[in-house]
């Protein structure tokens, strides 16, 4: 007893030793100084809570933000960092862990979910170091600065990104961020904003981008057109040569925003991209809306905004501004709430709010300032509350008909059980996880499902994930069969995948509800 004892001290000691070392401070599970939930896009596909919930730790470098990553009991573990002073090259190395992939020279959040990062104290710096998001869900990064991050000369960090997303990201939520460079792409600079690769579900709020040639872009080239639902609102866009953002493909949300002196194009909408703009106030600017440096037509949705000595240049093959009246060419359709400032009080309210070191004030929706409301302290994502004998949706069954596939089938077993109204045959997957569909020839709204596992097998599946299988969209996660509801989605296949169980599923029903 005593050696184990005296193991367990050693251990501890050692990691508070480590933590020290690095510029962490270990704090037990507590409510994270972040307030505020997240808005706009990020609220979609089960919402953006990061850390929510976790243990909150106290960081002074970039390698104890690392540290604190790798320190978790997994990749997914809920985690805040709060940081305070300034991040740099010489204080930023990289960690080793199971539960992290880092880098020296970035703040590298690569394979992980389930983290924020909020700035703290006296303000957090991550001074010409970028923060680099990949493959990764679920990120929330609130109140820093990140300045002067180069591509080229020296130092260099994040291929020249302030904050850069690429490879399969979804939920991030950035807010009351400060984003900044020295100038452009000759003076080794690139993006303040980044979002590439299936970078989707993302919102920036009360953020400031200024003196870049590029504020950001949403797909890397015309062919990158898997990204989109993106937010911006309430940030100020200043001295900014260009993209505003560059929208490749996608849909973006921009309202409530102050754009001053875009000094060549600003929100350049292109490749079939669709952008709703919404009460903003564009001022002292050039071409801050329309398609650009391309033949690939983008389209727009305008109401409410504000153009303030705004001029726009001639319409040419690869140059159609939206100006010099701006009108909409297309229609863009919100799926989640939010309040318009009017549009002549947009830069006194992003004034007061907008950026790093401004308390996260918000906008009341009345142009004026106030403080943000408490956030979450668990995730906000759809759920069920399953039971072994659900209460059934109203209305007709619509699986029975319909089609269904699936990842892989025990043997003895089959797709098409799951959509016959027998409680008798069954579909399993060829182990413990798997996944069953149920598809339509038309487009088909659906709002509920009834899962019903086979006789003898009543709380087998664990952990799920129900999937709009047109998109990839998640509309609920959870545990255990039952009744599972989540917004009304028109879909032609929608999918239920088992990711945990304790021993082979059986699911004799997937019953549809509109």
């Amino acid at each position: 007893m005593r050696a184990r004892l005296a193991l367990r001290l050693c251990a501890a000691s050692g990691a508070l030793a480590l933590a020290t070392a690095v510029g962490m401070t270990l704090s037990g599970p507590a409510a994270s100084a972040a307030t505020g939930t997240a808005t706009g896009y990020a609220t979609q596909n089960g919402g953006t809570t990061g850390g929510a919930g976790g243990q909150t730790v106290r960081a002074t470098t970039g390698t104890a933000i690392h540290q604190a990553l790798c320190s978790r009991a997994a990749a997914d573990t809920p985690l805040t960092i709060e940081v305070e002073g300034t991040v740099n090259h010489a204080n930023t190395a990289k960690v080793s862990g199971s539960s992290c992939n880092t880098a020296a020279g970035v703040v590298e959040l690569k394979q992980i979910s389930n983290v924020t990062i909020i700035g703290v104290g006296g303000g957090a710096v991550f001074d010409q170091l970028g923060i680099h998001i990949r493959e990764a869900s679920n990120i929330v990064i609130r109140n820093v600065t990140v300045r002067n991050v180069k591509k080229s000369g020296s130092p260099t960090s994040n291929g020249g990104d302030a904050i850069g997303m690429e490879s399969g990201v979804h939920n991030v939520w950035v807010d009351h961020v400060t984003l900044e460079a020295s100038g452009g792409e000759s003076e080794g600079y690139d993006g303040l904003f980044d979002m590439k690769a299936d970078t989707r579900y993302v919102t920036l709020s009360y953020s400031v981008l200024r003196n870049s040639g590029r504020g950001g872009l949403i797909g890397s080239s015309e062919s990158d057109l898997s990204n989109g639902y993106v937010t911006f609102h309430h940030n100020r866009y200043e001295n900014i040569d260009s993209r505003t953002p560059l929208l490749r493909g996608g849909t973006a949300h921009m309202y409530n925003n102050h754009y001053v002196r875009l000094n060549e194009s600003g929100i350049n909408s292109r490749a079939g991209a669709k952008a709703r703009v919404d009460n903003n106030y564009f001022e002292e600017s050039k071409d801050v809306l329309g398609t650009f440096y391309t033949d690939q037509a983008g389209y727009w949705q305008v109401a409410g905004n504000v153009f303030d000595n705004v001029t726009w240049s001639a319409r040419g093959t690869e140059n159609n501004p939206a100006g010099p009246d701006p009108q909409s060419n297309t229609t863009v359709a919100i799926p989640y709430a939010y309040t318009l400032d009017a549009a002549a009080c947009v830069p006194d309210v992003v004034s007061r709010t907008a950026g790093a070191g401004k308390g996260l004030q918000v906008s009341d929706g009345n142009c004026a300032a106030q403080s943000p409301t408490a956030a979450p302290t668990a995730p906000a994502s759809p759920t069920a509350t399953p039971t072994a004998t659900p209460t059934l949706p109203t209305g007709t069954n619509l699986s029975l008909g319909a089609g269904a596939d699936g990842s892989s089938k025990a043997g003895g077993t089959s797709y098409g059980n799951v959509r016959d109204g027998d409680l008798t045959t069954y579909w399993s997957p060829a182990g413990a996880t798997g996944s069953v569909s149920v598809k339509w020839g038309s487009a088909t709204a659906v709002s509920s499902i009834v899962i019903r596992e086979a006789s003898g097998s009543v709380g087998v599946i664990g952990s799920w994930r129900v999937l709009n299988a047109d998109t990839g969209t998640v509309l609920a996660s959870g545990g255990g069969a039952g009744t599972i509801t989540f917004p009304r989605t028109t879909l032609g296949k929608i999918t239920f995948e088992i990711t945990g169980s304790s021993g082979t599923p059986k699911v004799a029903e997937f019953e549809t509800y509109a």
